[in-house]
C-alpha cells in the first residue's frame, strides 16, 4: 500500500519471510523448521499455503496490472525461531516437546555467520519443498487473480542469493515442474519471469552465464556492498565516522553506493549478462536505488529500473524525472 501511495510504478521487491511472522503462521513456520519427518514438514508447509496464497492475491489486486516482484524466502531459518531460554519455553509448550529438545534443535541451527549461511537458495536447494509450497501459492494466486481482474497477471519471481549457475538450473526445473502442475489442474494457462538477485560478488562475475536462465538480474546493493567490501552493514556504524572523517571512504557506502568497487561489479555484470542474454531486464534493489547519485550511475550503465524502499520512491522519482530532463551527454543512455 506504502508504495502505491507513493506512486512507484510496480513493486520490485516483495519480500516473502514478512509474511510468515504473524503469530498464528509463526507456529506453523517454526514447526515446520523442527521436524525431521518430511511427512511433517509437508503438513506444516499446506498449512502455510493458503496462507501465502491470500497474500498474493491481495498484492495483485492491489497492483492491478503493474508488475510485481516476488522475492523467494530469503533469510535463515533460525530468524523464525526464539534465542531466549522465555521463548523456548513457550514454543516448547505450543509444539508440546521437551525443552531439551527445543534447545538442541535451535542449537543445530545456529549459524557462526548466518548472513553467509543456509539462506536464499541455499535454503531453497537443500530444503525445495519450501520454495516449491511458495511459487504453488504464487501461481495459484495468479490463476484466481487474472479470473478476478478479467486479465493476465504475470509474477516474477526472484531467487535471492545466487552464486552458481547450476543453483538457477536447479531451482527453475522445480519450478517449472510447479507452474506445469498448477496448469494442469486449473485447466488455465499462466506465464511468469523467472530472475535472479545479484548480491554476491561471484554472480556479479559470472552474470552472463546465469543469465541464460534468467528474465531479469536485480543487483541487490545492501548484500553486494557487504560481501565487496567484507563489511557487515549492522556492526559498520562504530568505526564508519572515524573512516569517513580520515577520508578513507568518502561516504558510508551503505549510504552512497562505491562506484569504484561496487560499481565495478555492477557494470561487469551488466554488461556480461547483457552479452549473454540482450533482452535481460538489469535493475538496482536496495537503500541505495533511493540515491540520486546511484541512479544517474544506473541510468549511465543502461540499467532498466531502480527499486527502493517505499519512503525513498518520492525522491527516487524528482532525481529521476531530473536526470530524464538535462541535456543528454555523448556517454549517457537511457
Amino acid at each position: 500500500n506504502m508504495a502505491s501511495t507513493f506512486e512507484a510504478d510496480g513493486i520490485g521487491l516483495c519480500r516473502t519471510e514478512h509474511m510468515f511472522f504473524e503469530p498464528a503462521r509463526l507456529t506453523v513456520m517454526r514447526e515446520m523448521i523442527f521436524t525431521d519427518s518430511a511427512v511433517d514438514r509437508q503438513a506444516a508447509l499446506d498449512q502455510l499455503l493458503p496462507m501465502q496464497r491470500e497474500d498474493f492475491i491481495e498484492l495483485f489486486r492491489i497492483m492491478a496490472g503493474q508488475p510485481v516482484c516476488i522475492r523467494l524466502l530469503d533469510p535463515p531459518l533460525h530468524e523464525f525461531l526464539p534465542s531466549d531460554r522465555e521463548g523456548m519455553m513457550g514454543l516448547a509448550e505450543s509444539l508440546d516437546l521437551p525443552l531439551s529438545d527445543v534447545t538442541r534443535r535451535v542449537e543445530s541451527l545456529s549459524e557462526v555467520n548466518p548472513m553467509l549461511g543456509m539462506r536464499g537458495v541455499r535454503l531453497g536447494v537443500t530444503v525445495p519443498e519450501i520454495y516449491d509450497m511458495q511459487v504453488r501459492a504464487i501461481f495459484e494466486a495468479t490463476v484466481e487473480a487474472s479470473r478476478q481482474a478479467g486479465k493476465a497477471v504475470v509474477p516474477e519471481i526472484m531467487i535471492p542469493l545466487v552464486s552458481a549457475k547450476r543453483e538457477v538450473e536447479l531451482v527453475k526445473s522445480r519450478i517449472d515442474a510447479v507452474a506445469a502442475a498448477v496448469r494442469i489442474e486449473y485447466g488455465v494457462a499462466f506465464d511468469y519471469r523467472l530472475g535472479v538477485m545479484v548480491e554476491t560478488p561471484r554472480a556479479a562475475l559470472r552474470a552472463g552465464e546465469i543469465a541464460a536462465h534468467s528474465a531479469f538480474l536485480s543487483f541487490g546493493t545492501n548484500d553486494l556492498t557487504q560481501m565487496t567490501y567484507g563489511l557487515s552493514r549492522d556492526d559498520a556504524g562504530r568505526f564508519m565516522g572515524t573512516y569517513v572523517s580520515n577520508g578513507v571512504f568518502h561516504e558510508d557506502p551503505f549510504h552512497s553506493l562505491d562506484k569504484e568497487g561496487v560499481g565495478e561489479l555492477l557494470l561487469l555484470g551488466a554488461e556480461r549478462g547483457r552479452a549473454a542474454r540482450q533482452e535481460v531486464v538489469l535493475s538496482v534493489c536496495g537503500e541505495h536505488g533511493g540515491n540520486p547519485d546511484t541512479i544517474d550511475f544506473c541510468r549511465q550503465a543502461g540499467f532498466d529500473y531502480v527499486s527502493c524502499s517505499p519512503f525513498r520512491v518520492p525522491v527516487a522519482r524528482l532525481a529521476a524525472a531530473h536526470l530524464a530532463l538535462r541535456p543528454s551527454s555523448p556517454h549517457d543512455s537511457d
